[in-house]
């Protein structure tokens, strides 16, 4: 029988007790998502699902699982904000857009 090192079987027990998060179709998202968690110290890791030959392509965003509900939190925070921020911006160009086509039907003839 084969002994395993310390090191494989300390780094196989530090990935076992990662939890996913949450999961995004896109690196640059979760990419965001993994920053946002270092920020706040958390650690996490990114990992590849692998393909199922009706699904997409997506990428797992995991963390220590002492630290699931904080990054919870953490990234529903972020994406609350940004709802937020961009409900606002729409806001911005709706009434932008208002002005504009008030200007057009003036008769100033």
């Amino acid at each position: 029988m084969a002994k395993r090192t310390g090191k494989n079987q300390k780094s196989q027990a530090n990935t076992s007790e990662f939890v996913v998060v949450t999961f995004t179709q896109d690196i640059d998202q979760a990419k965001e998502y993994e920053v946002l968690l270092r920020n706040n110290e958390i650690p996490v890791t990114l990992k590849k699902q692998k393909e199922q030959p009706d699904s997409v392509e997506s990428i797992a965003v995991l963390v220590p699982e002492e630290y699931l509900d904080e990054a919870h939190v953490i990234i529903e925070s972020q994406s609350a904000y940004d709802d937020f921020y961009d409900f606002g911006l729409e806001d911005d160009e709706d009434e932008n857009q208002a002005d504009y086509d008030d200007d057009l039907l003036d008769d100033n003839f």
